[in-house]
């Protein structure tokens, strides 16, 4: 059965337990079997981690923050999730923010100022980017376009 699972794709040893757990399959059956596939590395919740780090921030954009609670979700243990998380640094964290919010800039013409500025810091908000971090690159992004954004520094943005 977990060979099975481990097929299509990658799974931590808390997806597996949760499945052999869900067959019933009896506890220290599953954490023998569990143990075995660590020591031959069938399961390695670090390679794990750094895989979907790198795979979730390159193709979905998501920060830090979203893929250390995506990880936690998977059961990674928090060392692994710090390690994996620490591979970004914070020139390339907001760099993809930049691409983010290019990529989305052009579907916000029209839309009033900070309507725009909301929708763009929200998108990235939800990507787990900091509000701080969301806020400089989506001014500095309107700022480039020509937008003027002085109106929103007394305003809370």
């Amino acid at each position: 059965m977990c060979l099975r699972l481990l097929t299509g794709t990658p799974r931590t040893r808390k997806q597996l337990a949760d499945a052999l757990r869900k067959r019933e399959i009896p506890e220290d059956v599953a954490e023998e079997v569990l143990t075995r596939f660590e020591e031959v590395g069938l399961i390695d919740d670090g390679a794990f981690a750094d895989a979907w780090v790198e795979s979730r921030h390159h193709g979905r954009g998501l920060a830090r923050r979203a893929l250390a609670r995506e990880l936690r979700t998977k059961g990674v243990d928090s060392t692994l999730i710090d390690e994996a998380v620490a591979q970004l640094d914070s020139e390339q964290e907001e760099a993809t923010a930049r691409e983010l919010v290019a990529r989305k800039l052009h579907a916000t013409r029209g839309l009033d100022r900070d309507k725009r500025l909301r929708r763009l810091a929200g998108m990235l908000a939800r990507k787990g980017y900091p509000e701080g971090l969301a806020l400089r690159v989506v001014r500095r992004a309107l700022e480039e376009e020509g937008e003027d954004t002085e109106f929103l520094e007394g305003e809370g943005f």
